[in-house]
């Protein structure tokens, strides 16, 4: 099923559709050609929709939260009812193949009815007959969400759902690479929300600057690269706002010397390929040790041969395109630099620039330099360096000397030894013989400059509350 290209794309204010006086193309990265169009949101659209949020919060964060969790797990249930149109959408705007979109699109259904099921309790901290002392959660306010490209509609629902529960409103700014998905299921699910509660916004970097800065916005939950994120929090610093940011990583994977290379090298290469590496959480430095280092390359290689890139709407792709043109100059810098340098591919190393679509072949540096751009720096594509090391506390010192700490991986058959190098590693999430398993109820985010704050588990929902601690005198005589 391709997506349509006779759709309108509309923002969302106050439960209406609304559209602009300026509109932005977007693009399929498969083709390089425009498909669709989306209104550009301007300072004034920004304000009214702050307004609405803001006029609707009182009801909603007064609304039972058991009616909040059924309205959320309904939002779920829509897109599933709508799924088909969502995997071929999503395909068309990000380039991800059939079953990598099956798994953000049901997923995201997941989330939904997850996170609807969670709720922050009160906790009794003392009771006398005298007094009376509770802590509880309160709604922040109006949510501002800054989405990224690489999973559009999972990193939104990541926000929408917590910030919907826990009572506040919230404003959805996707990422003009990527709006279409977005934009549709805001206006899908407006029949089962008060007008203002849940609304959406295309735009341009300027509404991103808007919306930090923005008064009227209590919070701002940002996923993106490292700098962008700084620059949220500087503009968010002015109000005060809260602030949720998951940023960027630059993983390691550890493999110890006693994998069988022929198993374990599928597993590594997916840890780093998954969505064509565009993914914060891909090892993006593979660390093997000499003693398998040249078998676990060699089966990588010949693993990665079998792999095949193409357009994602193809039924036997396994790899998409890179989703849009500035991330393909800049993942193009990578393999400049690395030719540059004289380092070793083991496998690929040229882009074909005659292709239509924005495609990167997948590639294999052997053994760079540690401190070489590859290694230090986050490409955000298909290019991964394999790394040699022999000293366990020379490769743990390696992993983390990072600015980053967002995952990591060890490998191998000795668990004593997976888990005493995993527990040394300064990540938010370490995986041992297993990656990218997540959960609604796995709290998700980075040490260092990967991140402030958490997502998913009740961690991730008090994020968009306050701390209230309520006390209640009960002393005879003590007013009258």
């Amino acid at each position: 099923m391709s997506a349509p290209t006779d759709v309108k794309y509309v923002n969302i204010i106050n439960g209406q559709a609304t559209g602009a006086d300026t509109n932005a193309p977007v693009y399929n990265p498969a083709t390089g050609q425009p498909f669709a169009e989306v209104p550009v949101a301007t300072r004034d659209d920004l304000d009214r929709a702050v307004a609405a949020a803001r006029d609707a919060f009182p009801a909603w964060s007064a609304t039972p939260i058991a009616e909040r969790q059924a309205i959320v797990s309904a939002i779920g249930d829509r897109l599933e009812e709508h799924a088909e149109e969502f995997l071929a959408l999503l395909t068309a705007e990000q380039g991800k193949p059939r079953p990598m979109a099956e798994w953000e699109v049901y997923g995201s259904v997941a989330w939904f009815r997850e996170i609807a099921k969670q709720e922050l309790p009160e906790d009794l901290l003392e009771e006398t007959s005298e007094r009376k002392v509770i802590s509880r959660h309160t709604p922040l306010g109006v949510v501002g969400a800054i989405v990224p490209w690489n999973f559009p509609i999972l990193l939104a629902v990541w926000k929408i759902a917590p910030a919907l529960v826990s009572g506040n409103t919230i404003i959805v700014k996707p990422s003009p690479f990527t709006p279409l998905c977005d934009l549709k299921l805001t206006e899908l699910v407006q029949d089962l929300l008060p007008p203002g509660v849940f609304s959406a916004l295309a735009g341009d970097d300027d509404l991103g600057k808007w919306m930090t800065s923005h008064p009227g916005i209590d919070k701002i939950a940002f996923t993106g690269s490292t700098e962008t994120g700084k620059h949220v929090m500087a503009s968010a610093a002015g109000t005060l706002k809260r602030v949720t940011l998951e940023l960027g990583g630059n993983d390691p994977a550890i493999v110890l010397p006693d994998v069988d290379p022929k198993k374990v090298a599928p597993q590594i290469f997916w840890a780093a390929f998954q969505n064509n590496a565009q993914f914060c959480n891909a090892a993006k430095r593979i660390y093997i040790h000499d003693d398998v280092y040249d078998a676990v390359r060699d089966e990588l290689v010949e693993f990665a041969r079998t792999v095949v890139v193409g357009d994602g709407s193809q039924p036997d792709t396994q790899l998409g395109p890179i989703q849009n043109r500035p991330q393909l100059e800049k993942v193009t810098e990578y393999f400049d630099d690395c030719r540059a340098n004289g380092y070793t591919f083991a496998l690929g190393g040229t882009i074909d620039t005659s292709s239509d679509g924005w495609f990167v072949p997948v590639t294999l540096v052997d053994n760079p330099p540690e401190d070489s751009r590859l290694v230090a720096e986050e490409p955000f594509g298909p290019i991964l360096p394999l790394l040699k090391w022999s000293d366990e506390a020379d490769v743990i010192r390696r992993a983390n000397d990072t600015v980053w700490g967002l995952g990591a991986t060890v490998w191998g058959a000795d668990l004593e030894a997976v888990e005493r190098i995993g527990r040394q590693l300064e990540a938010g999430t370490v995986w041992l013989n297993e990656v990218h398993e997540y959960s609604p109820h796995q709290v998700f985010g980075g040490h260092k400059q990967s991140g402030i704050g958490a997502e998913n588990s009740l961690h991730g929902l008090a994020e968009y509350t306050n701390h209230q601690t309520v006390c209640l005198n009960r002393s005879e005589g003590s007013v009258a």
